[in-house]
């Protein structure tokens, strides 16, 4: 039985990761900054990470979500990693010393961050001995950023002292600034984790083992098993009749007669394996029955399939169920289609495709919609005993039976998804393209849970050579495919749409206007996607620590962090454009004309 919502108290939304970037020429007491802003809050905790010359940024937790990250520029180029900071601070040394206190890739990156819409804040820090005092200082550096075009910057101006003493008002100031601004943030951002929090604990700590002790060689090999692992079950399924066995299996696997592991259209006369496309762990067996069953089989085939289509061409007899019966076990899935178009889904699939857009199209909590067995006007009692139950005993039901339509069967992809085990069901989720909007969606559902891995994989084979840049923080070859591959997947490629175009007796084209992810997908477009991801501040900065959460070594793995971010936000963002043209491909003929 289900409780309503109300019986439990309302959980807190998750606070956002907000990162604080703090950057600067080298000496100009960014690290003595950092920490006097920590030293005043008792929840500080160091995370190892790169170090402030080395190129990548150091990171500390101020407090709860609220990360101080510092870097040196130069030699650091600070534009990139200012593309991901939630919050700039420009560090500006003392007027004696000899460097540039605001170097021309450092006012580029703190305007790029303003036009953006990055609060920044900018500190001076004088030394002991300056000429200056803190009013002239002052002014001197808000013509600075003024001439630079700064001047909207808040500027704080430190006393040499001011980072050791616990009187300093200029630093409570900043300290005050800082944490308002992070609360604000804290309710528009996502935590650090995004992304990552599909992998539990004994995950998280085989990727850090692997890391630690093997280096990024050894944390790649670790996502790619993973990757390779996704809908890795094993499934043979029997496609079984005398006639039109090669249409149903063709329609399940998105072919054509004629395509690249399309069956034939003559009746089999063995068993017939047919992997799906690029799962071959999911095989469609063509199986012959009755008298085209002529000669022993040659090539070696389950005894007993895991599930099993009998193909009829009208209402299937309890003759032709007993042919089949025998080829699976009891209680192995069991399912008809009529060829000849007749009939209607059976009635649970069409209550659980009309419970399930409902469900798609409720932005409210369902479970708080579910049924309510039991529940007493309190809502939190009143569970009845079995002994109030009246039971009946039921004849077994037939197998279902769908039929087939030149829109597909997108009512036997659900039935057998949930008629299946988990990992199988997963499995033939993931080999066979969507046949409904809803089928679209599920599937969309189980590519994103699992975007984190080929993101993490492209940032992580980057960061192995890393070149400057966000958009070269990634392996781009290794996105391009990814996204050629969910294309596919949803089928949307031209070739599917056009297919369905045919089946449907629809013009040429009329689908394909509906579509508008671009394709074949091509490098220039994934770079341009990297590149404007970073350049409209979306990727979050709690990039610059996300993969210091996970492996505390900086470096290479530190920038493969910064990719990841953008990887992941890209392949999102794509996979919504895809499942979008999805829907519209697929949706009911009558919407297509």
């Amino acid at each position: 039985m289900s409780f309503p919502a109300s019986c439990f108290p309302a959980m807190p939304l998750p606070q956002g990761d907000v990162t604080a970037l703090f950057l600067g020429p080298p000496g100009s007491g960014k690290s003595a900054l950092i920490a006097a802003l920590c030293g005043k809050n008792v929840d500080a905790v160091e995370i190892p990470d790169g170090r402030p010359d080395s190129g990548v940024p150091s990171l500390r937790a101020a407090a709860p979500g609220l990360f101080l990250g510092e870097l040196s520029c130069p030699p650091a180029a600070p534009g990139p990693w200012a593309a991901e900071a939630n919050l700039l601070v420009l560090v500006l040394p003392g007027s004696e010393g000899s460097e540039e206190p605001l170097t021309p890739a450092l006012g580029e990156a703190a305007r790029a961050a303003l036009a953006r819409g990055t609060p920044l804040l900018a500190v001076r820090n004088l030394r002991p001995g300056d000429s200056q005092n803190a009013a002239q200082a002052r002014d001197e550096t808000a013509a600075l950023l003024d001439s630079a075009g700064l001047g909207a910057a808040p500027l704080f101006v430190l006393p040499a002292d001011c980072s050791s003493s616990d009187g300093c008002e200029e630093l409570e100031r900043l300290q005050v600034v800082l944490r308002t601004q992070a609360e604000a943030l804290q309710r528009l951002l996502p935590p650090a984790q995004d992304g990552f929090e599909v992998l539990g604990a004994a995950e998280l700590e085989a990727v850090r083992e692997a890391f630690e002790t093997g280096g990024l060689e050894a944390a790649l090999s670790w996502v790619r098993a993973g990757l390779e692992r996704l809908g890795s079950a094993r499934v043979d399924l029997a496609v079984a009749g005398t006639t039109n066995v090669g249409l149903v299996l063709d329609m399940l696997l998105g072919l054509e007669p004629g395509d690249a592991g399309a069956a034939p259209a003559s009746a089999p006369t063995e068993p017939t394996p047919y992997p799906a496309p690029e799962r071959p762990n999911v095989v469609l067996w063509t199986v012959p029955l009755g008298p085209t069953a002529t000669s022993p089989a040659v090539t070696p085939h389950p005894t007993h399939y895991d599930a099993l289509i009998l193909v009829t061409p009208g209402a299937p007899t309890e003759e032709n169920w007993a042919q089949v019966r025998s080829l699976v076990s009891p209680d192995a899935p069991l399912v008809g289609v009529r060829t000849d178009g007749q009939g209607e889904d059976p009635p649970e699939v069409l209550e659980e495709e009309k419970a399930g857009n409902a469900r798609d199209g409720n932005s409210g909590d369902a479970r708080s919609e579910g049924k309510k067995p039991g529940i007493g006007d309190s809502g939190c009692s009143a569970v009845r005993s079995p002994e109030d139950e009246q039971w009946e005993v039921l004849e077994e039901a037939p197998p279902p039976v769908f039929p087939l339509r030149p829109g597909g069967l997108p009512g036997l992809g659900t039935w057998l998804q949930r008629a299946l085990p988990t990992a199988q069901a997963g499995a033939l989720l993931l080999a066979l393209p969507p046949a409904s909007p809803r089928a679209a969606r599920r599937k969309a559902a189980a590519l994103r849970a699992g975007a984190w891995r080929p993101a993490l994989l492209a940032s992580l084979a980057a960061a192995a050579a890393p070149v400057p840049g966000l958009g070269w923080a990634c392996d781009v070859a290794l996105l391009r495919g990814q996204l050629a591959e969910w294309r596919r997947a949803l089928g949307i490629e031209p070739a599917a749409v056009a297919r369905r175009e045919r089946a449907l007796g629809l013009a040429p084209g009329v689908l394909a206007t509906r579509t508008r992810f671009p394709g074949p997908v091509t490098r220039a477009e994934v770079e341009a996607r990297l590149g404007s991801w970073a350049g409209e501040g979306t990727a979050g900065g709690a990039a610059l620590g996300a993969l210091s959460f996970l492996w505390p070594a900086g470096g290479a793995a530190a920038t493969g962090g910064l990719g990841y971010r953008a990887a992941h936000g890209v392949l999102l963002q794509a996979l919504d454009e895809m499942l979008a043209d999805a829907e519209a491909v697929l949706g009911p003929p009558e919407h297509n004309q």
